[in-house]
């Protein structure tokens, strides 16, 4: 017996060796229910397999995740493994712009003194 890793996967496995979820069942819900394209193809089984150079398309957290599957895991190993298991080829996340009026310190400004929580009770009371 050789400890060579398979040609293919169920996409359900490696999904989960890749840690894209936490949970094998989750997985197999997510690609299962019909919202996951393997090679633009729409799949509804968790038993597809998976082969590396497919790509591999999903929402996870509202933002849509394509993957290249570059190769197919033995084990559910640590990030840094998973992460050598795929390439990820989807556009980055936009950054959501602040909303105005938002009260936040400009970072490194670290909490505020006496001084300045008194000034910030005065200004919330009403008082002058």
């Amino acid at each position: 017996m050789t400890d060579a890793a398979p040609a293919k996967m169920r996409v359900d496995k490696w999904l989960w060796q890749a840690r894209f979820f936490k949970s094998r069942s989750l997985a197999g819900e997510v690609a299962g229910s019909g919202a996951m394209r393997l090679n633009g193809a729409r799949i509804d089984k968790s038993s597809q397999n998976v082969r590396p150079g497919d790509v591999l398309t999903f929402a996870k957290a509202g933002h849509v995740r394509v993957i290249q599957v570059d190769a197919v895991g033995t084990r559910r190993g640590p990030a840094t493994e998973a992460a050598t298991l795929y390439t990820d080829l989807s556009p980055p996340e936009p950054r959501e712009p602040r909303p105005p009026g938002d009260a936040r310190r400009e970072a490194g400004a670290g909490r505020p003194t006496k001084r300045d929580r008194r000034e910030i009770d005065t200004f919330k009371s009403g008082r002058s």
